[in-house]
């Protein structure tokens, strides 16, 4: 398979794998694709560990990372983020309301509570990871491997880091929903571009992936555009590639992998899942973001709630509860399986089956293959 970005990175496969967990990245990239990491749940010193031993497992192939630079966040967390006021600074931001209505779901679908003082300070770190200084941290600790790929996952990517990242000669990506998205990342100098479609699990927009990905292809002209949203298979993949894409760029895929930080609770619904079962919700990260469809989001949309907050007050809310909520999943806790969620995309219905990652990579390709063929039969004379 031979396209633009298989020329460009090395790679065997156009098949790029975000995932934030490094054995899938790693797994990827040795069986002929990319593996990109997601960095924004990492401090920095974890973040290079994490890098350190992708360096060690990939021998020099290809790999990336994602980073998250939401061109709009809370601005109690750029404050923080600038060193004014820390940690009380987002934490004073959060109305007592939300913490009241979070003790109450606890309380309802009877899950112990955690140590919320300790989960609080715990994820206000998580908090400064989106503003601009933290997510320049971040790019810092990510240039200095071997990086092949920097990605900005939310908003336009700062002229810092598209001028860090030329100057160490790693080509930039950005993930966008509309054409109008990509011709402002093309301005800023973006080398790729992810067209991502509605299906897709995690931030995402509202056009689907097989309206939006021909208008972004012709819209960015000559530059380089992935497809992203809904793509499984090996049949979707060859239908991107037939709308344009120079390549794939898939997430929600790896989760039910062997290597996968999946949550074995929500593995299991996952596994279980249809492709209706997921939902646009603001209730992990204060942005719309594709995730399954449980108590937790059902709850944050229902008429009791005050409402999620922005990005990244809802995030300090949401991710030390989820992690309790996730540990008590596992001990058997009905309430606690009712609430567990987490980021996928709509393909999860074709998720039902636990597989290596690198036999998810050869099973697309073989599938590709199967599905080119049968469009040559078609076209024959």
């Amino acid at each position: 398979m031979r396209t633009e970005v298989c020329e460009t990175f090395g790679i065997e496969f156009p098949l790029f794998a975000f995932s934030h967990c490094r054995d899938v990245v790693a797994a990827v990239t040795n069986a002929g694709g990319l593996g990109v990491l997601g960095a924004v749940a990492y401090t920095p010193e974890r973040l290079d560990e994490e890098l350190r031993w992708i360096d060690e497992h990939v021998g020099g192939r290809p790999y990336g990372v994602d980073v998250l630079v939401p061109a709009k966040i809370d601005e109690s967390a750029e404050r923080a983020g600038r060193g004014e006021g820390g940690l009380e600074t987002m934490l004073a931001a959060v109305p007592k309301e939300h913490w009241d209505f979070l003790f109450g779901l606890f309380e309802k679908y009877q899950v112990p509570l955690p140590d919320f003082e300790k989960a609080k300070k715990a994820n206000s770190r998580g908090g400064t990871q989106v503003t601009a200084q933290g997510a320049g941290e971040l790019i810092e600790v990510s240039l200095a491997h071997p990086i092949r790929l920097i990605a900005s996952a939310l908003g336009t990517p700062p002229p810092l880091m598209v001028e860090q990242a030329k100057a160490a000669g790693v080509p930039v990506a950005a993930l966008v929903g509309t054409a109008e998205h990509a011709r402002r990342q093309v301005a800023a100098g973006v080398d790729l571009i992810v067209a991502q479609g509605g299906e897709a699990g995690g931030h995402t927009g509202e056009i689907s992936t097989m309206v939006l990905v021909p208008e972004v292809v012709d819209t960015v002209a000559p530059i380089p555009v992935l497809a992203a949203g809904g793509i499984a298979t090996g049949r979707q993949m060859a239908a991107a590639m037939a709308l344009g894409a120079s390549g794939v760029w898939c997430g929600s895929v790896w989760l039910t992998t062997e290597e996968a930080e999946t949550p074995p609770p929500v593995k299991a619904k996952m596994l279980a899942a249809t492709s209706r079962d997921t939902v646009r919700s603001r209730s992990r990260t204060g942005k719309p973001a594709r995730q399954l469809r449980s108590a937790w989001t059902q709850e944050w949309e229902g008429p009791e709630s005050p409402g999620p907050l922005g990005m990244p007050l809802q995030m300090i809310i949401a991710e030390g509860a989820m992690r309790q909520i996730t540990k008590v999943a596992e001990t058997g806790n009905p309430g606690a399986r009712e609430l567990a969620n987490y980021f996928v995309g709509q393909c999860v219905g074709q998720m039902n089956a636990v597989k290596p990652a690198r036999q998810v990579v050869y099973d697309m390709v073989a599938e590709f293959a199967d599905a080119i063929d049968r469009l040559n039969t078609i076209s024959a004379d």
